[in-house]
């Protein structure tokens, strides 16, 4: 039974790493016209940085490693960097954050990549409570046959 909850270790940090990839993803959304931060300048692109965790009891059995590597223990989101890649610059003199030739600089935010990324956080979330939801029934019948 000790496996089950490996794996349900495993699942739960999945959705918690997925659920944060889909709030900054959200949050790069809101701001992709914000011009001008506390920090000054536009808003820089968000990304999250996932990482495994190896360390804890073993879930998968060696036997099955690929590429002799360790088996995994759930991923992490180890930090969240700023993008640096330069946003676009617009005429625009008439805007309240226009340098003195008049280009505005935008975030770097594109649309259709945050909506990419949003998709893939939302499948890879959803793929895991298909995961749990299935662990759990397991987990039930295991019950229900001990009770036998």
């Amino acid at each position: 039974m000790s496996g089950i909850f490996s794996a349900f270790r495993i699942t739960a940090s999945a959705l918690t790493s997925q659920r944060l990839r889909m709030d900054v993803t959200a949050n790069n959304v809101a701001n992709a016209e914000t011009t001008r931060t506390e920090e000054g300048g536009p808003y820089q692109r968000q990304q999250v940085v996932f990482e495994a965790m190896l360390d804890g009891p073993n879930f998968i059995p060696t036997s099955f490693s690929i590429n002799n590597s360790k088996p995994g223990k759930g991923v992490n989101v180890t930090e969240i960097v700023a993008d640096d890649s330069p946003g676009n610059r617009v005429y625009d003199p008439n805007h309240p954050d226009a340098d003195d030739e008049g280009f505005v600089t935008y975030p770097n935010v594109n649309i259709v990549t945050e909506m990419t990324d949003m998709l893939s956080a939302t499948r890879s979330y959803e793929a895991n409570v298909t995961v749990f939801n299935s662990l759990k029934n397991m987990a039930m019948r295991a019950l229900d046959i001990g009770r036998s």
